[in-house]
């Protein structure tokens, strides 16, 4: 079953560069670490945009080959944006197992990434999967108030951490607070990102009115 993505020009690519091929960046949509470097050619691009596997062209096979064909590991189609000069791709995806043959998440050992998106995504899956004797299908099932109750003693908790404790303990106090947030936002169907954007959405109308 096709899968409808924002559009790219494929006629709009410079493929020539590379002799038909063009070099695909490969990013995790949610701890935007960057995952691996791959090859397309027009048919791979089409292969992925269409099956929403991400879908490269093997140099040393010769031929397509889907991320994950044997591994299981597949890359989950997310996005796909063109650079400036139109000969590299970035995709955004959502990996299934770690990304590299070797067994790491990303074929770039020392990638950066964003831990908070990460545990995001897996306190996402976790209301999905509800595994037992886990605190956090604990708190789902005692719902938003309770979660919410929850996220108050540990802003307090984070308050006075910050007035009278070491700052190990300020740390940790914020670490609980920011855990307890995220459920929370996931309880009420939100996510992370959506309370980033509006701290984004503010940051830019701020900068507007600066520049005006």
């Amino acid at each position: 079953m096709s899968t409808e993505f924002k559009p790219i020009d494929p006629a709009a690519l410079d493929w020539e560069k590379v002799n038909g091929l063009i070099p695909v960046i490969i990013q995790d949509e949610a701890t935007l670490r960057v995952l691996m470097l791959g090859y397309m050619d027009r048919q791979a691009l089409e292969t992925t945009r269409s099956s929403g596997k991400v879908t490269f062209f093997s140099r040393s096979k010769k031929r397509l080959w889907m991320k994950g064909e044997t591994s299981g590991n597949h890359l989950d189609l997310v996005d796909i944006r063109s650079d400036c000069d139109n000969d590299t791709l970035l995709v955004t995806v959502r990996p299934h197992g770690p990304t590299c043959h070797t067994g790491s998440t990303s074929c770039f050992s020392a990638a950066p990434g964003n831990f908070l998106g990460a545990l995001d995504a897996l306190v996402k899956q976790r209301e999905h999967d509800r595994p037992l004797n886990s605190y956090t299908t604990k708190l789902f099932e005692k719902g938003a108030r309770h979660i919410a109750q929850k996220v108050g003693e540990e802003g307090v908790e984070t308050a006075l951490a910050g007035v009278v404790q070491r700052d190990d303990e300020l740390l940790g106090e914020s670490a609980d607070l920011l855990f307890h947030l995220i459920v929370l936002l996931r309880a009420r169907g939100l996510s992370l990102d959506d309370a980033t954007a509006v701290l984004e959405e503010r940051h830019a109308k701020t900068a507007e009115k600066a520049a005006s």
